[in-house]
């Protein structure tokens, strides 16, 4: 009753082939999530693109701009 066939070695080896595959994938995510350009981008600049998006209103385009001091 020997499991695997490997004993102890073949449970290590099956638990790290199993994290390289989950830090793998999770970087994968993190570099296609498009957070990683906006992390390059200015504040106003990512304003900018919010309000062009239609995401905020104008109003508060022109109260954050103001906070920014863009004005």
């Amino acid at each position: 009753m020997m499991g695997f066939g490997f004993g102890g070695i073949g449970m290590i080896l099956f638990w790290l082939i199993i994290v390289a595959i989950a830090v793998l994938a999770i970087r994968g995510l993190i570099s296609q999530g498009g957070r990683h350009s906006e992390l390059n981008q200015s504040a106003s600049e990512i304003l900018k693109r919010r309000y062009a998006a239609g995401e905020i209103s104008r109003e508060e385009f022109q109260r954050l701009q103001r906070e920014l001091g863009n004005v």
